[in-house]
């Protein structure tokens, strides 16, 4: 079966890009990844994508009207031959016609147990409110932030002392072991439309 092309955004190390890159060299992984592209082209996953052979993309949305801005990461995506899209990272809102054009195709890892947490901050706002466990969410990207529908997550225990730096170190551990196993079992699952329109 011929595996899926996977297009990756980031926009600063790509940790969570580089968990799905070695996973995708397993056998048996129904993806490979064709495109890894970012907002910010000094990102030191770009050097690191390269690095390992990967074709990479960068576009600075400053200046740039953000329809103007997705349109060319979307030729991109589309020039590569993606059919899915992971975000990695990705500090930037997706715009709804975005969204739409690759519905059901884009996936997100989001650190906390959503449906708390949505947004930023979320170790800082899970320590202001006592929780014993936090974690991380694989979910579907649609236009409502960090809304759609949840393929997987992972818990991890708040420890006495714990700072939002200490709990975001622990729960991005669990975020390289589960976003490669959730995304490796959707794509398998042929879930996702097979071409983009």
């Amino acid at each position: 079966m011929a595996k899926r092309r996977l297009g990756i955004l980031i926009s600063g190390r790509g940790s969570n890009m580089a968990a799905l890159v070695e996973a995708s060299r397993a056998p048996g992984c129904p993806y490979e990844v064709a495109l890894v592209a970012s907002d910010k082209p000094a990102a030191a996953g770009l050097e690191w994508a390269a690095g390992e052979g990967i074709a990479t993309f960068a576009q600075s949305p400053k200046g740039m009207p953000k329809p103007d801005y997705e349109a060319a990461i979307n030729a991109a995506l589309r020039a590569a031959g993606v059919e899915a899209i992971a975000l990695a990272g990705y500090m930037r809102l997706l715009s709804d016609d975005f969204v739409a054009r690759w519905r059901g195709r884009i996936v997100n890892i989001h650190p906390s147990l959503l449906p708390k947490y949505k947004g930023l901050d979320t170790h800082g706002r899970a320590l202001a409110a006592g929780d014993a466990v936090a974690g991380c969410s694989v979910h579907i990207v649609t236009e409502e932030l960090d809304a759609g529908e949840l393929l997987g997550q992972a818990q991890v225990p708040v420890l006495p002392g714990d700072t939002a730096a200490s709990l975001a170190e622990r729960v991005l551990e669990q975020e390289h072991r589960l976003y490669p196993q959730v995304l490796a079992a959707w794509l398998a699952s042929g879930n996702t439309i097979d071409r983009v329109s």
